[in-house]
């Protein structure tokens, strides 16, 4: 009997201290929590890349299989066309000529402009590349 009202008393006590001092936790919808969307076009649509370089260096764009290696002075804009946007997962590689670290911030400039911008970091390795998929999402790598 004794055990049964000690074990009792104990549950009451780590009951109370719980309910004591516990922090309600409630689950909140994505759209409270969440980044932006990711950047997305339509396939298949016409497109263009807009290329800064906001760098005190020369950087080096590269559409594989496509062109040779670009040189973009610093404050350059280049503008790429992309035809109908029938070429599926289209890349930029793009590297610094000194070889430090860039970071690439894309943006959607208008309905068919992708507006990547190069600026200097300080984490290495940095942005290499700008990657879009067959669904027209835009990757940064």
């Amino acid at each position: 009997m004794s055990r049964l009202v000690f074990a009792t008393l104990m549950a009451t006590i780590l009951l109370a201290s719980f309910v004591r001092h516990s922090s309600p936790t409630f689950a909140g919808t994505c759209a409270s929590k969440c980044g932006p969307r990711p950047l997305q076009f339509r396939p298949g649509q016409y497109l263009r890349i807009e290329v800064l370089n906001n760098t005190y260096n020369k950087v080096k764009i590269q559409k594989p299989y496509s062109t040779g290696a670009i040189t973009l002075q610093p404050g350059q804009r280049l503008r790429l066309e992309e035809g109908d946007g029938t070429e599926p997962n289209i890349s930029l590689l793009f590297w610094n000529e000194a070889g430090l670290p860039l970071k690439a911030t894309v943006s959607k400039a208008d309905f068919g402009t992708l507006r990547v911008e190069l600026r200097p970091t300080w984490y290495a390795p940095g942005d290499r590349a700008i990657y879009i998929l067959d669904d027209g999402r835009v990757d940064v790598l």
